[in-house]
C-alpha cells in the first residue's frame, strides 16, 4: 500500500501495538469513527509496530474488529517516513494527513475519544476544500 493512493482524501493513521493498554483503550473510538465517516472522503490505516508476531496482530483486529487495513511493522520502520512528527516509541499515535498527503494534524498518545478525531477529520477536510 501507498500513500499515494490514497492522495483525494483524508487519511488517518494509527500506529499501535496488540501489546499496548492505550491502544486497546482508544480502539474502539477509531473503529467508531472509520464506520461513521464517509470512505471515499477518509481512509483509514494502522500501522501495526513492534508486535512480535502477526498472530498478535491478526488476534488484536478480531478483538477490535477494525475495519481498515493495517500494516504490520514489526521494527516500526515505516514511522521513519514520519520524521519529525513520529518517534520510534510514539505507541499509540495518530496522524491526520490531508488530501495532498502532508502532515495535518497529530496525536501522541492515546485519543481523548472518538469526538476528538471526528473534529480533527472534519478542520482537515474543511481547510483543505
Amino acid at each position: 500500500m501507498s500513500l499515494t493512493d490514497l492522495r483525494g482524501r483524508v487519511v488517518v493513521i494509527n500506529v499501535w501495538g496488540a501489546w499496548c493498554t492505550d491502544c486497546r483503550k482508544e480502539a474502539p473510538d477509531l473503529v467508531e469513527v472509520a464506520e461513521e465517516v464517509d470512505p471515499e472522503q477518509v481512509a483509514f490505516l494502522g500501522i501495526d509496530a513492534r508486535d512480535p508476531s502477526r498472530e498478535n496482530a491478526r488476534g488484536y483486529v478480531r478483538t477490535f474488529e477494525v475495519p481498515y487495513p493495517s500494516l504490520y511493522d514489526p521494527k516500526g520502520e515505516s514511522l521513519l517516513e514520519f520524521r519529525g512528527t513520529l518517534t520510534p516509541n510514539s505507541i499509540p499515535s495518530t496522524v491526520v494527513l490531508d488530501r495532498q498527503g502532508r502532515v495535518a494534524a497529530s496525536v501522541l498518545g492515546v485519543l481523548p475519544s472518538a469526538g476528538t478525531l471526528t473534529a480533527l477529520i472534519d478542520d482537515v477536510a474543511a481547510e483543505d476544500g
